[in-house]
């Protein structure tokens, strides 16, 4: 017979999951076994998943969930920068539909003195991604080693890169079986998931987009405002200075929903134009990064400097630096007729008048996977040129005829797809709905919660 020692190590995992699925809590050393486990592969895809789905059946205390983002963060390398002014600081979003304010903040901060080393992701199901919306710009790579992201951080201030194989890889596996598997709707595994990543990247500082409504995948301000608390709970017991913004995903933000697209309106915001919702967004976003951050001294000084390098053009020359030393084309700075272009452009127009009671974000992601801009499945390719301009907001008085949205598309099937999608998303009555704040609350400590609207 074999000796218990050889034994044991094979059931430890079987014993791990039994125990959370009855409830138990887990012990730091128990969550750093799994989490080392998987990296290393001697836990089964079929183990893991039990795992997931336990956790979210049963929860995790804020003990083991700060444990099992240590745990992850430790599972590849960390990342560290040269001592400067102002900490590492980065912005992350928990997805919506036509939020592009990544190519905006990142270059802002930056142009103010500030560093963010920014590891993206990519689009799934009607949410969009990031980096695939970056990769429309021609020659442009978000597939950077390690040493060229930290190049390229510490010349331009700023990059956008896809996560490395040697940040946090436990992330990785866990992330990719929670797709599949339906586990992704639990706070402490989207808690891990986020936070790890954050800190094995190097940043001391975290701002948080934590979106709210239709189109977000909480889709209650108490569900979101609760993320929102757990995330700056845990960021805060795990080293960052971490704060968190609630804002609105109902109906989309800006007007382009669909990769060239919102590349192209970023680029306006960036030349000072562009959906005011955005500018908002996006400036609160940079002003409270630049405080965390140590490079402004507060609130009001971080905004006026992040509208002075928005205004005066400096958070622009800095997108173009860092498209540039990301291999891509930086004449779409100056030329957004450089990037993709679709063939097809069918208008939806109203059909009838009266008030713009919705404009359902969830459904109109969807229409912009109908078109190609989305993926199903992780791995499906995305069509850079597709989308969506949605020219309406709800509150908007319209008569019959009156534009409501620009479908761009590869043919005339697919628009027509779309067209069916969008003409469900968008209703239109008699009265003005409720009026939904573009900012919820905006949560700065473990415990406390300031609401409000953009200032």
């Amino acid at each position: 017979s074999q000796p218990l020692s050889h034994i044991l190590p094979r059931m430890r995992p079987v014993e791990a999951i039994r125990r959370k699925r009855d409830g138990e809590a887990l012990a730091a050393g128990d969550i750093r076994a799994f989490v080392e486990g998987v990296t290393a592969g001697r836990w089964s895809d079929a183990q893991a998943a039990a795992m997931l789905m336990a956790i979210v059946l049963r929860g995790m205390s804020d003990e083991e969930t700060a444990a099992l983002v240590v745990a992850m963060a430790d599972s590849g390398t960390r990342l560290a920068w040269p001592a400067a002014d102002a900490r590492p600081c980065d912005k992350h979003s928990t997805g919506g539909v036509g939020d592009k304010t990544s190519f905006v903040v990142a270059p802002v901060v930056a142009a103010c003195g500030g560093r963010v080393p920014m590891m993206s992701g990519r689009g799934l199901g009607h949410t969009g991604g990031t980096l695939d919306k970056l990769e429309a710009i021609p020659g442009l790579t978000t597939g950077l080693s390690t040493r060229a992201f930290l190049d390229v951080v510490e010349r331009v201030g700023c990059a956008i890169v896809g996560q490395t194989e040697e940040i946090a890889p436990a992330d990785r596996r866990l992330y990719a079986l929670r797709d599949v598997t339906a586990t992704v709707e639990s706070v402490p595994l989207i808690c891990a998931s986020i936070l790890s990543k954050k800190i094995a990247e190097g940043a001391l500082a975290l701002v948080l987009d934590v979106k709210c409504g239709r189109g977000a995948f909480m889709a209650t301000d108490d569900e979101a405002r609760g993320l929102a608390a757990a995330l700056v709970r845990h960021g805060a017991a795990a080293g960052l200075a971490v704060e968190a913004v609630v804002s609105d995903m109902d109906a989309p933000l800006g007007a382009a929903c669909g990769n060239a697209l919102e590349v192209a309106e970023a680029l306006d915001v960036l030349g000072g134009g562009g959906p005011d919702d955005v500018r908002l967004l996006s400036l609160l976003l940079a002003a409270r990064m630049l405080v965390l951050s140590g490079a402004a001294g507060g609130e009001e000084v971080a905004m006026a400097m992040a509208a002075e390098a928005l205004d005066g053009g400096r958070a622009r020359e800095r997108f173009a630096a860092m498209v540039a030393a990301q291999g891509g084309d930086a004449r779409v700075v100056d030329d957004p007729h450089r990037l993709p272009r679709a063939p097809e452009c069918l208008m939806l127009v109203s059909p009838r008048a009266g008030v713009v009671s919705t404009v359902d974000a969830r459904a109109v992601g969807e229409a912009v996977v109908v078109l190609g801009a989305g993926r199903q499945r992780a791995g499906d390719p995305v069509d850079p040129a597709v989308g969506v301009r949605v020219l309406v907001k709800p509150g908007d008085r319209v008569e019959r005829g009156t534009p409501l949205a620009e479908v761009h598309a590869r043919g005339a099937a697919a628009a027509q797809r779309a067209e069916a999608a969008l003409t469900a998303a968008m209703r239109i009555g008699d009265e003005a709905p409720a009026t939904r704040p573009l900012v919820h609350a905006v949560i700065t400590t473990p415990d406390g919660v300031t609401s409000g609207e953009v200032p």
